[in-house]
């Protein structure tokens, strides 16, 4: 990234050889992403994949405006697509949400189910959820609303660089940059050959004219250029997440009584593990970890300031105040498992302690 931040600095739109050079290195990049994916098509540059699922839900259903006026969306996606679907209602959609097992996987005949009888735009339910990892059967759902006649998107910002692109996985794709060690800040839209969208973002001609704004040349090049790292050594990666984590999550469990891991315990992501504490609230665990050096979450990043209990975790049958207990703890590739040790003896020492309180 750094020549694009230092010498090639052009805008990527100017006719000059600064930017003729920024230009090619946006191609570059578009033809990595393209090629990791493996599916033909075309890739559109966004800020991040909050802005790449808005963008495609909200582009799709108003190409579709006055033929179809139904989106349908799991009831565990993320909160960028079921604002978007809120953001549609005063143009008439109508939003069917889809609730998951218990254990968290959308099956295909609960999306069929919601499709039968009603003119469907978008049908959404993303590859893996970010706040329990599990991962959902996309190629069969993608099966469903395909012989229904139903554009299907898959948000794929957690999966991506954990799990590969089948070739026939929907008809749109997410990602974000940052979860696999790339920059933040920059994302991308996959959209299958012949999909019927409109712009969100106004102005030039940039991304096919369906994106305006000036290209991110630095973050753009970083994307392309982590995907194709993280994709390359997926295998090697996946197996040490999930080494670590499965020791992280053997040693909190055998420590804290009536803790349990939310989800489908094998369906899931190498790098995710989200614990139910029952009998703790779990802010008050992740602020206690916090003060002991041990970063986690009790949701999503992007409604971390919510203190509801997650919708997802609702979604999947869980009473309030378990839900409520629950913290989401992930690992990466550069985690050891002393790491994972460590944060499991501090989880075990802040859980009783947030126990002891409560029985004060």
């Amino acid at each position: 990234m750094m020549p694009y931040l230092t010498t090639s600095y052009g805008n990527a739109d100017s006719r000059y050889a600064l930017g003729r050079s920024a230009a090619s290195a946006v191609l570059s990049a578009r033809d990595e992403v393209r090629s990791v994916i493996g599916a033909g098509g075309n890739v559109y540059f966004t800020s991040c994949g909050s802005e790449a699922n808005s963008w495609a839900l909200k582009g799709v259903c108003a190409a579709n405006f006055g033929k179809k006026n139904t989106i349908v969306l799991s009831a565990i996606e993320h909160p960028s697509l079921l604002r978007a679907a809120e953001d549609m209602a005063v143009f008439g959609f109508e939003t069917v949400l889809v609730n998951p097992d218990s254990s968290g996987i959308v099956r295909p005949q609960f999306i069929q189910k919601a499709i039968e009888g009603r003119q469907v735009a978008f049908v959404g339910v993303m590859r893996a959820n970010n706040e329990t990892g599990v991962i959902q059967p996309a190629e069969e759902i993608h099966k469903v609303c395909r012989d229904a006649g139903v554009f299907y998107f898959c948000d794929c910002v957690q999966a991506a660089g954990a799990m590969p692109f089948p070739a026939d996985l929907a008809e749109g794709i997410s990602i974000s940059a940052h979860k696999f060690y790339g920059p933040k800040g920059v994302g991308a839209l996959w959209l299958k050959k012949g999909a019927r969208i409109q712009r969100l973002v106004s102005g030039g001609q940039q991304e096919s004219g369906l994106r305006g704004g000036t290209s991110n040349v630095a973050g753009i090049v970083g994307m392309g250029c982590a995907l194709k790292a993280a994709c390359r050594d997926m295998p090697a990666n996946n197996q040490k997440i999930a080494a670590v984590r499965n020791a992280f999550v053997k040693k909190v469990l055998g420590g804290v009584s009536g803790a349990f891991l939310v989800g489908d315990d094998k369906n899931r992501l190498p790098s995710n593990a989200n614990i139910a504490f029952p009998s703790c609230r779990g802010e008050q665990i992740m602020i206690k970890l916090d003060m002991r050096g041990v970063a986690v979450s009790t949701g999503s990043a992007c409604s971390s300031g919510a203190s509801k209990p997650s919708k997802v975790l609702l979604a999947m049958g869980l009473e309030e105040s378990v839900a409520a207990s629950c913290v989401r703890f992930s690992f990466g590739a550069e985690n050891t498992e002393e790491e994972a040790l460590f944060a499991a003896e501090e989880v075990i020492s802040a859980a009783r302690e947030v126990a002891a309180e409560g029985r004060i």
